[in-house]
């Protein structure tokens, strides 16, 4: 069998993916067999669960349940190559036995909603919002996305030669099945009207007179202008939100792997300059625009500015909190609202003022999902600052579909105001009634280099601030006069010699750091919340760089934060402490 050890970097925190290079044949051959003693391996522990649950079932019927065929979907985005590679997925887990639906070009969330109609697995080959020359593969197996822990389990699996293993072939007798191939037609009509379905859901429940429980008669009085950025949601976009919205204008609606517009990446500084253009060239109330394979969502307002997406978590928890449905408000004693760690200060003000509780997460839109599946319906809505929104409040699947997000909340826009009745809400007299953001963008820093016995960068600014805050909050005066850092820092290794044990400070200079009310959190890196602001330096989960992210109340407030932030770090790494400072606001 051949080595994939130069195919390990492709295994990251959420997914696969990397450069085109690396998926060789053989990997994709090696990858296809890991796919197929997967969703084997899982089918096995469903048939033992199911058999230990139902005891008195014959014998016939165990059998039966344990030979029942396993269905597994699979799609593809728009990159060059991502066909072929599903293609060879498909014919490899068809040879073991499995029961494969392809469903061509497709967005991630459509993906999602089709395994949803069977047994919960699903492949897509995707490389998300990436730059053309990069592929990748997202999965679901039992309706649940891969922790990071079954990430790597899955590549240790590449090595293993199931032919010559026949252990590994028992768990399911191979008979191979053919492929079935849905019409593309069928597989965007069938996500299109489920969310129609929703919303005639939404209407019946949020609405008290029997004239207003239905759909409005007609399309919503709104111009929204779409950029597709040449993804995975240019043939679906445009029909879809004709459907609901009067007036809908798409930009770069044309299936494209080369990106000949920019990465297909709402985030990235000016990449959403064309969408502004247009929006105040037509007028539009709205602009929507969607990553490469339909997570993830970026707006612009009707004045032709993009909305910070703390700004559209918001508006979106919005939406979730008051349109959940009356079953949920009686079975929910306190609904939740999950941001991640990178969202601004102002998000848990704003979250409670809603009637809901903030909960802050570590970044990652599959660790979201896992907390949301995990917080037994507690958790409605969550967000983060990348632009994946996911709702929980049953009317659709549980995932970060950005074209439903953003129907959802052009729904809430249309919904006339009491006050005016004959009008939709202004989005940009909305974002102008919140609290003002002065930040910068989610930025990437190289990841320092430590010596092998040091802990990380990370590590030891977390160890470090803890020890200011502790030294702040202390009551002792000898403590204050004689501090002990050993006593609150505890590093792991024996020989380390992480410079935070080293690192003394005045009871004065501490306060001037992290003054009393400085909330610390380090569930994922450092984050410190100020009084006018907050800053957040944590490890990137998907590639050697450090991410930072800094925002105020002011320009002023912000310089402040960055400035602090750049004196905690200086003692370990005056570099990083420069580039701190030197990072200007959006």
């Amino acid at each position: 069998m051949p080595s994939f050890a130069a195919q390990q970097s492709l295994f990251r925190a959420y997914d696969i993916r990397g450069s085109r290079q690396q998926f060789t044949n053989d990997f994709i051959q090696a990858l296809g067999h890991a796919f197929a003693h997967l969703y084997q391996l899982q089918q096995n522990i469903d048939s033992k669960k199911h058999s230990a649950k139902n005891s008195k079932i014959s014998s016939e019927n165990n059998r039966q349940s344990t030979n029942e065929k396993i269905i597994v979907v699979i799609g593809y985005d728009v990159r060059c190559d991502s066909n072929t590679i599903a293609q060879a997925l498909a014919h490899i887990l068809s040879q073991q036995g499995i029961q494969v639906i392809q469903l061509g070009l497709v967005t991630t969330p459509m993906m999602i909603f089709w395994a949803e109609q069977y047994q919960g697995h699903g492949i897509i080959v995707t490389a998300s919002h990436s730059a053309k020359d990069i592929l990748g593969v997202k999965w679901l197996v039992n309706h649940i996305s891969p922790s990071s822990t079954d990430i790597q389990a899955l590549y240790h699996q590449l090595g293993i030669d199931y032919a010559q293993n026949p252990s590994l072939d028992s768990i399911a007798k191979p008979i191979y099945h053919k492929q079935q191939q849905l019409p593309t037609q069928q597989v965007a009509s069938a996500y299109s009207d489920a969310i129609t379905q929703v919303f005639k859901q939404i209407y019946q429940h949020n609405n008290q007179t029997a004239e207003d429980s239905q759909l409005p008669s007609s399309k919503l009085d709104l111009m929204v202008v779409i950029d597709c950025m040449h993804g995975a949601t240019s043939n679906i976009a445009k029909p879809l939100f004709t459907h609901f919205c009067q007036h809908v204008i798409t930009l770069n609606d044309t299936p494209d792997g080369n990106f000949p517009a920019g990465n297909p990446d709402p985030t990235e500084p000016q990449r959403l300059k064309q969408l502004q253009q247009s929006v105040l060239l037509h007028q539009a109330d709205i602009g929507i625009a969607f990553d490469g394979d339909g997570d993830r969502l970026m707006v612009v307002d009707n004045r032709g500015k993009v909305v910070t997406p703390d700004h559209l978590l918001y508006l979106l928890a919005t939406v979730a909190v008051n349109q959940r449905p009356q079953s949920l408000n009686a079975s929910l004693s306190n609904a939740q609202v999950l941001f991640d760690i990178k969202c601004c200060h102002h998000l848990p003000k704003l979250i409670t003022e809603l009637g809901a509780t903030a909960v802050i997460s570590k970044t990652g839109s599959s660790l979201m999902r896992q907390q949301i599946q995990q917080s037994g319906g507690q958790i409605i809505f969550a967000g983060e600052l990348s632009g994946h929104f996911i709702f929980n409040d049953g009317y659709f699947i549980l995932y970060d579909d950005a074209m439903y997000a953003a129907l959802r909340l052009l729904h809430w826009l249309a919904k006339p105001l009491p006050a005016k009745p004959n009008c939709a809400r202004n989005l940009a007299d909305i974002i102008d009634a919140l609290p003002i953001i002065v930040s910068t963008a989610d930025h990437y820093l190289p990841l320092p280099a430590t010596a092998l016995t040091d802990c990380s960068i990370v590590q030891q600014l977390a160890r470090f601030c803890q020890y200011l805050q502790q030294l702040v909050h202390a009551t002792s005066a000898a403590f204050i006069t004689q501090p002990d850092p050993q006593a609150i820092i505890s590093c792991a290794p024996l020989l380390c010699t992480c410079s935070a044990k080293n690192q003394y400070m005045t009871l004065e200079q501490a306060q001037k750091l992290l003054p009393v009310g400085t909330k610390l959190s380090c569930i994922d890196g450092v984050r410190l919340d100020f009084a006018r602001g907050f800053g957040v330096l944590r490890q990137s989960n998907t590639s050697q760089n450090l991410t930072v992210r800094f925002a105020g109340d002011s320009i002023a407030d912000l310089i402040d934060i960055q400035t602090r932030f750049a004196a905690l770090c200086r003692p370990f790494n005056e570099h990083l402490a420069t580039q701190i400072l030197a990072i200007v606001a959006e």
